[in-house]
């Protein structure tokens, strides 16, 4: 299905309006460029082919995945995790029953919250290999991956205790910063710092 979606130059997680605008700005340039002459015009018909295919393939997987037609609405998940009700995310999020890309990354952001590092990369992982163009997921997966080794690094090196406790106190002022209570103090600072920037572009909706 990725193919589809680089033909009309748009990623995986577009809306249908999105595919739709796109669809229609492709055709309208190769349906007039496939009457010039030589290689210009082979490749303009080619294309326009190409277009349609797409176009066809990514609305009926659209629809078979979700009848309505409509895409996916996690808003009332993103305000529980801006909130910091964790449990209340978790909740909403499992009444989906279709899980998409972005529906793992919101499970990775959750499991981050509760401070499950590698729970959180298995999710960010397969919301990855569904949406692999999606420079959020990768973004999120990069800060999860050096906040991991940076935690390694430093039980290793035998400095894990004086890492934890001065974590504890910049975790408790960035709870506080982010509107929430001392009750986050359990996470590391590393680990608040990721969970802002993954739900600072959840909330501006990076889809």
């Amino acid at each position: 299905m990725q193919e589809y979606y680089k033909v009309l130059n748009i990623s995986a997680d577009a809306t249908n309006e999105e595919v739709e605008t796109a669809y229609k700005t492709l055709k309208a340039k190769y349906s007039k460029e496939r009457f010039m002459e030589g290689d210009v015009g082979n490749e303009a018909a080619k294309m326009l082919t190409k277009v349609e295919t797409a176009y066809f393939e990514i609305m009926e997987n659209r629809k078979h995945s979700n009848p309505d037609g409509k895409t996916a609405d996690y808003s009332e998940v993103e305000k529980c995790l801006k909130s910091g009700d964790v449990a209340g995310a978790q909740a909403k999020l499992d009444n989906y029953t279709e899980r998409d890309a972005e529906w793992h990354y919101l499970q990775s952001v959750i499991f981050y919250k509760k401070n499950w590092s590698n729970e959180s990369k298995k999710q960010l992982e397969i919301a990855m290999s569904m949406d692999p163009h999606n420079n959020k997921y990768a973004d999120a997966y990069t800060k999860l991956k050096q906040k991991m080794d940076f935690n390694e690094s430093q039980f290793k090196s035998g400095n894990n205790a004086n890492y934890q406790q001065s974590a504890k106190t910049n975790s408790n002022n960035t709870e506080r910063q982010m509107g929430g209570t001392d009750d986050g103090g359990c996470l590391s600072y590393c680990a608040s710092l990721c969970c802002l920037n993954c739900l600072c572009n959840t909330c501006c909706n990076c889809r």
